[in-house]
């Protein structure tokens, strides 16, 4: 499959806005359907930090895979919006985080990591934008520089709290075979996404 998006033809969301920018009925609907969108993202990230699938050498979580996704299907703006929303409310105190809720759970030991997700997910949009999802190659590229920059942001705040051996050897090490997993599940993935973000803005 050379060109995935060309196959299932259909489009990232970024492209999806880019031409719907024609009138007054089609911005309005646009705006709902982001909107739409946003809380089915936030909704998807809450619900995936709290899945855990037997695996080694730790459980396999897919809050990683569904920010993948994000990024990818949602482009910069609108996956960055809804990362930044899913933060907001675990800082307000909603449950959506995998153990516990509030501002101070951001000074934990997985705060880098959630700080990763917005970074990456406007990172995977940006290239997205930019045609790198329209092969499988350039796509499963691209998230594996997103998951570089969640685990760059996870252990550079890690090591402040535990130091930066630790921090490799337990923020790094036992979630490789997984994320190189979620990798591949989630860059076969694209199509299906895309093809729910079509469908949102018709």
């Amino acid at each position: 499959m050379n060109d995935i998006t060309a196959s299932a033809k259909i489009t990232p969301l970024a492209t999806a806005l880019m031409a719907r920018r024609g009138g007054d009925a089609d911005t309005s609907l646009t705006l709902m359907a982001q909107i739409c969108l946003l809380v089915c993202g936030v909704a998807a990230l809450a619900v995936s930090a709290h899945v855990k699938i037997p695996f080694y050498p730790v459980p396999l979580t897919m809050q990683t895979l569904v920010v993948l996704l994000i990024g990818m299907a949602y482009g910069s703006r609108l996956g960055g919006a809804t990362v930044l929303a899913y933060l907001g409310a675990g800082a307000a105190g909603a449950p959506v985080f995998a153990s516990g809720a509030g501002i101070l759970y951001f000074a934990g030991p997985t705060g880098g990591y959630l700080a990763g997700f917005f970074i990456a997910t406007i990172v995977l949009g940006f290239l997205a934008e930019r045609g790198w999802a329209r092969s499988f190659v350039t796509t499963a590229f691209s998230m594996l520089i997103g998951i570089a920059i969640i685990y760059a942001c996870g252990v550079t705040w890690l090591s402040q709290l535990i130091g930066l051996d630790k921090a490799v050897s337990i923020g790094i090490l036992p979630f490789l075979y997984g994320d190189a997993l979620k990798l591949v599940i989630a860059s076969l993935g694209m199509p299906l996404a895309w093809s729910f973000v079509n469908k949102m803005m018709k």
